[in-house]
């Protein structure tokens, strides 16, 4: 019995050891990590036909890069415009504030928002990165062009969700997360306003609808833009996908 109790006491301070060190690992560990992230973008006839725009744009633009994880991660991290000026010219045109032009806040808004998040990981640690990245994306899936090739253009015919829903699905083969704005009244058409795709923690195409084990959080209550009156489209209420005039 004492040979025991020694050995008990021998091997006590490892544990306790042990224990601190798998308690620390915890605490440092990026347990809050993202694991996928949502290029998000809109069409702006769309959303104007809710806001007072300042220009007018006939294709889709970003509207951002979320990490499905996090929203305003880090407070003191501030947007600095001039560690992404080579990149402005390319933002303003494929990432329009729609409302304001000639001002950077709709991208300060992003970063400190989702940006922020979005750099806990190191391929999206810092300012550059991120909105490089963002871009990088928007013409990978080059949504305007694959919507055109599918016959799915802006008209006054409706179209069916599923012929939308499908026409993505086959072309990226990942299922994508189609928003509308809703109809006020049932025999109204719902008006397709914006369309998120999403991507693992590689940069590679994600089905938008499949969880992680590590239960992350449901991008089903995404930046939905309640205030406009974006939300997952209907599949049973023709599509409208408004012309420009």
């Amino acid at each position: 019995m004492s040979a025991t109790r020694s050995a008990m006491r021998l091997h006590f301070p490892l544990l306790v050891c042990l224990a601190a060190a798998m308690s620390s690992a915890v605490i440092t560990s990026p347990i809050n990590l993202w694991t996928k992230v949502i290029l998000t973008q809109q069409w702006p006839k769309t959303f104007c036909s809710t806001e007072h725009c300042q220009l007018n744009i006939s294709y889709w633009t970003l509207h951002g890069l979320w990490p499905d994880r996090g929203e305003f991660c880090n407070s003191s991290w501030h947007f600095n415009a001039t560690e992404i000026e080579d990149l402005i010219p390319d933002m303003k045109k494929v990432w329009p504030d729609l409302l304001n032009p000639s001002s950077f806040h709709f991208w300060k808004y992003e970063w400190s928002k989702h940006g922020t998040c979005a750099a806990e990981a190191d391929s999206l640690n810092s300012q550059h990165k991120y909105f490089s990245k963002a871009l990088e994306l928007y013409q990978k899936v080059d949504l305007n062009s694959m919507l055109q090739k599918a016959n799915i253009t802006p008209s006054d015919k409706y179209y069916t969700f599923s012929d939308i829903e499908q026409a993505m699905e086959n072309f990226y083969g990942v299922k994508p997360k189609i928003q509308c704005l809703h109809p006020s009244m049932n025999s109204e058409p719902q008006t397709l306003g914006q369309i998120e795709i999403c991507f693992d923690a590689d940069f590679t195409l994600y089905d938008c609808e499949k969880h992680f084990a590590t239960n992350t959080l449901s991008r089903g209550q995404w930046d939905q833009n309640k205030s406009s009156g974006l939300s997952v489209c209907s599949p049973d209420i023709p599509v409208y996908y408004p012309p420009d005039s």
